[in-house]
């Protein structure tokens, strides 16, 4: 297959049941960038995206090292055993950038002064890392693999249409989005999923099999979570649990 036929530049080129820019553009990462998001809505996703990161996270890719077709058969050096040590990295990655990534978090809501504490967990949260659980158990691990791709290449292009958003303004509302954009949007983040781009690709899946066709499914059903996971006008108003109000 060649470059410009990849699986991973196909699904980027889909239309969606719900719009890729329904992900990447919503209200609240534009509000964050221009400086219009209420801070207890941003704390509001903070929390949310804690949880994901700090439980379903590491869950996920645990199941997916799990998942590695490791044999006695594969000779040092084989096709086989270079694809599964080169997943295996990419998933120790993973790990390492994910306890990396909750401590930013931790540090970042103490510095910016947010309130991330008693927030109720929302549906949209639940869905989201119940459908980690289902892919990671039920699936296969390449559909584990786009799965974690399709989900860093959304963060990466929604944090990078924030940060577009950022260079056009210098109101000082947006320093709750300067960090966060400038985290998942450097040269590393970039790599990162480049090369988790290149893990789907070598699997090789031949053009309308079976295991391409979830491809298209899972990468739909990203963007569908994605879009629901940012938090939307007035949520901060009413998720605070009642013991934390």
């Amino acid at each position: 297959m060649s470059a410009a036929e990849t699986l991973t530049k196909h699904l980027y080129s889909l239309s969606t049941p719900r719009p890729y820019s329904a992900a990447t553009e919503h209200a609240f990462l534009r509000s964050a960038g221009d400086g219009t998001l209420p801070p207890t809505r941003f704390a509001l996703w903070l929390a949310q995206d804690r949880l994901y990161a700090a439980h379903a996270y590491p869950r996920f890719i645990g199941r997916l090292i799990s998942a590695i077709p490791y044999s006695g058969t594969h000779v040092p050096g084989s096709p086989d055993e270079a694809q599964n040590q080169q997943i295996l990295r990419v998933l120790v990655y993973c790990l390492q950038n994910v306890v990396r990534e909750v401590g930013f978090f931790d540090d970042a809501s103490k510095e910016l002064g947010l309130d991330v504490h008693g927030w109720r967990e929302r549906k949209e949260t639940r869905d989201y890392t119940a459908e980690m659980a289902r892919i990671s158990t039920e699936g296969s691990l390449f559909d584990g693999l786009v799965f974690l791709w399709a989900m860093e290449q959304v963060y990466l292009d929604a944090w990078k249409f924030v940060n577009s958003t950022l260079r056009e303004t210098k109101a000082p509302e947006t320093y709750f989005a300067r960090s966060f954009a400038a985290n998942w949007t450097n040269a590393e983040f970039v790599t990162f999923v480049n090369d988790l781009a290149d893990l789907v690709n070598r699997f090789g899946v031949q053009k309308g099999s079976e295991s391409w066709v979830r491809a298209e499914q899972i990468w739909a059903r990203v963007v569908e979570l994605e879009e629901a996971f940012w938090p939307t006008g007035g949520e901060e108003l009413t998720m605070k649990a009642a013991s934390a109000v």
